[in-house]
């Protein structure tokens, strides 16, 4: 198993710190709005690292947060608390957005068929272990007190920026908003880990603490739910690019200063999102939810399988085409395993299962190479080798890891009758193409229109969809 490292800044071969059990921990939801699709890309991935992981014989123990106080609008230690910023959006107490929004997102997570993480612990559940941390970075000079606040001291480390590879000066501007300046501050990069109201008034939600009234910053969240539910050794940390600075080089150096030893060893991320005006992100008002593609028509699997098409390292660019095709994709998919599952013959071809089982893990073990993965998933299925029981047991064995409910989903309205009619249409539509019967072929179009089929021309050939009414 092999896996990019962004720490090393290579891919590496994967070896845990106990064989007997990978420990792994992802950055969840602030839990303020809904997950946008951009969010819910690096929650497939993650997925699917996991289910791989699981696939090729390790045992997976995965713990993620819930934020529900202190992630501020700003990377600066500034502004809002974002859940703050939700509760008076919407007029509600912090706990309701808090709750009202984690089970949106796990309906999502449903949806999307991602396994809910072993362990998923609310921010607000440990504050006292989170205080404990604090008490133990102030007893060995890692953290100060200033303007109420408690910091921690990044001068007190050799390397603060292993995670990022950058010098200080080259990380002035935070990833998010721009970094203000905190006068309070005993350096540019110094991070709170716990905000007292001499610095919000308004913070719903607060502790009792020897540091004053207040509540944990973001960072110490994630090292307080990682160190108490998966020990002092991590394999994996995982999360979206952009938290890697601040948010997890930060998570790095009050981890290692409390714990006295390295911590974790692979740090995964995935990349972005975009649409035709850059990242996707909630700062700009209005993004795409899985609600909203549920509510034009889309299958949430249409999405996992848009996102699988690419690799997690890439950026990938949303659009409605886009879309469109993987959704075309996945509707031929779908009816290509039906009519096996109409036509069963044979028994399990044991030699030919093995070498296309090994085929497929090969691919996701070479850092999660999904696109790959799906390929050797076409070519059984076009396989002329493969009986159809043996195609049907690759497909549910590969479908452990790709969770794209291959076997379970109905084809819209289609059945193998039906789609065999409009094969032989557009097969004879092609035919008068090439003999230039235009009026033949637009006839034929026109017929299949009637019908609720729209074919597309595309590069691989025509396909069809059932007409959106």
């Amino acid at each position: 198993m092999k896996l990019y490292n962004t720490l090393t800044r290579q891919i590496e071969e994967f070896i845990p710190h106990d064989p007997n059990e990978v420990k792994m921990y992802t950055c969840g939801p602030t839990v303020y709005h809904y997950a946008h699709i951009g969010n819910l890309r690096s929650y497939i991935f993650e997925d699917i690292l996991e289910k791989t992981l699981k696939y090729v014989g390790y045992s997976v123990n995965r713990v993620m947060n819930i934020t529900d106080v202190g992630h501020l609008s700003s990377d600066s230690d500034s502004g809002e608390d974002k859940m703050v910023k939700g509760a008076k959006r919407e007029h509600k107490t912090v706990l309701e957005i808090a709750d009202f929004y984690t089970q949106a997102f796990f309906h999502d997570l449903e949806d999307l068929h991602i396994k809910k993480p072993d362990t998923i612990c609310k921010a607000t559940s440990i504050v006292d272990f989170y205080l404990h941390m604090i008490d133990v970075l102030m007893e060995k000079g890692y953290a100060y007190q200033s303007g109420g606040n408690v910091y921690f001291d990044i001068s007190k480390l050799d390397d603060y920026y292993q995670l990022t590879n950058h010098k200080i000066d080259d990380m002035v501007v935070g990833v998010r908003e721009g970094v203000e300046e905190d006068s309070f501050k005993k350096n540019q990069a110094d991070f709170a880990l716990w905000f007292t109201k001499s610095k919000f008034d308004d913070q719903e939600l607060k502790w009792e603490s020897k540091y004053g009234t207040g509540y944990p910053g973001w960072h110490i969240e994630c090292s307080g739910i990682s160190i108490k539910y998966l020990g002092e050794y991590l394999d994996i940390h995982c999360g979206g690019v952009d938290n890697i600075f601040p948010h997890h080089t930060n998570e790095i150096a009050q981890s290692e200063a409390y714990l006295g030893h390295p911590w974790c060893r692979y740090w995964c991320h995935g990349e972005h999102l975009n649409d035709s005006t850059g990242k996707m992100s909630k700062s700009k008002g209005e993004f795409l939810t899985l609600s909203l593609l549920k509510e034009k028509g889309y299958n949430p699997l249409v999405y996992r399988l848009f996102c699988l098409e690419s690799h997690y390292r890439k950026q990938l660019v949303f659009s409605f085409d886009n879309l469109d095709r993987a959704a075309s994709t996945y509707e031929k998919l779908i009816r290509r395993i039906q009519h096996l599952q109409a036509n069963v013959s044979g028994t399990l071809q044991t030699d030919l299962f093995q070498q296309y089982q090994n085929q497929f893990q090969m691919q996701l073990e070479q850092d999660l190479n999904t696109a790959n993965a799906l390929t050797v998933l076409y070519d059984v299925i076009k396989s002329e080798t493969l009986n159809t029981y043996t195609k049907l047991a690759l497909i549910e064995n590969f479908d452990t890891v790709l969770s794209l409910g291959l076997l379970e989903q109905k084809a819209d309205t289609i059945d193998v009758q039906q789609d065999a009619y409009i094969q032989t249409k557009i097969q004879e539509r092609n035919q008068a193409k090439q003999n230039k019967d235009y009026v033949l072929a637009d006839q034929i179009r026109d017929d299949l229109l009637k019908m609720g089929i729209l074919l597309k021309d595309t590069r691989e050939g025509t396909v069809y969809e059932i007409e959106k009414r």
